[in-house]
């Protein structure tokens, strides 16, 4: 995020590691070894959108600037575009997060509204510090609007987008693992040696679902990764 007030740090990547907790994120990591952060790398290229499951095309457009100021790409490496965590959120609201649909459609349509009264314009319209400034007002609970409140909601955005970051790729986000790269994480391990416990050097990678390892693959009952 662009330097600016304490306010403005608040949402920015260090503080949303902090607060949330990488740690919470990682629970469904199969519990690996801390590593060290990943590398500063130059940040690929966005991926190419997709067509929507869930959200209208206007929700998807803001969702996706959202995500986009949660975990932003920056010297550090790729962020949530990159991870395709507004993807893994619109997805998992025809599934698993299918409870949470309205309070998207309401609480998308409210942060635009505050938006265009406190800033003159739609969210995606705006600049990343007037984002970043709508963001804060969310989290410091003093945005209007929103039901129960604006507290709530954006928690909800902090929560799902960290999920579509770094969750199982299975799951339509961590796209290319960008979010695992981030944090250094370095897969599924189904062993760990004795050099890998002593933490000399970095573990080599292992960019494979859980989901594509037979290990984890129910043999016999058909619940095996589909394509």
């Amino acid at each position: 995020m662009p330097d600016g007030s304490d306010d403005m740090r608040q949402v920015s990547r260090r503080n949303l590691f902090k607060q949330v907790g990488v740690v919470g994120a990682a629970a469904a990591f199969s519990g690996a070894p801390a590593v060290e952060p990943a590398m500063a790398q130059t940040p690929p290229a966005p991926p190419r959108r997709e067509a929507l499951e869930t959200l209208t095309a206007a929700e998807g457009e803001t969702l996706e600037a959202i995500v986009a100021r949660l975990i932003p790409s920056d010297a550090n490496g790729a962020g949530a575009t990159e991870a395709r965590a507004a993807h893994y959120i619109d997805r998992a609201l025809a599934g698993p997060l299918r409870a949470s649909r309205t309070a998207y459609a309401d609480g998308l349509a409210a942060l635009d509204a505050y938006a265009q009264s406190k800033k003159g314009a739609p969210f995606v319209k705006l600049s990343a510090s007037d984002q970043d400034a709508v963001l804060t007002d969310l989290e410091k609970n003093v945005a209007t609007g929103f039901t129960p409140n604006a507290a709530a909601f954006f928690t909800l955005l902090r929560t799902h987008t960290i999920q579509g970051t770094f969750c199982d790729p299975y799951y339509g986000g961590n796209a290319n693992f960008v979010g695992w790269d981030l944090i250094g994480y370095p897969g599924i391990r189904l062993a760990v040696s004795a050099d890998d416990q002593r933490m000399a050097a970095r573990p080599k990678p292992v960019r494979e679902s859980a989901y594509d390892n037979v290990t984890f693959t129910i043999k016999g009952g058909g619940h095996g990764h589909q394509p």
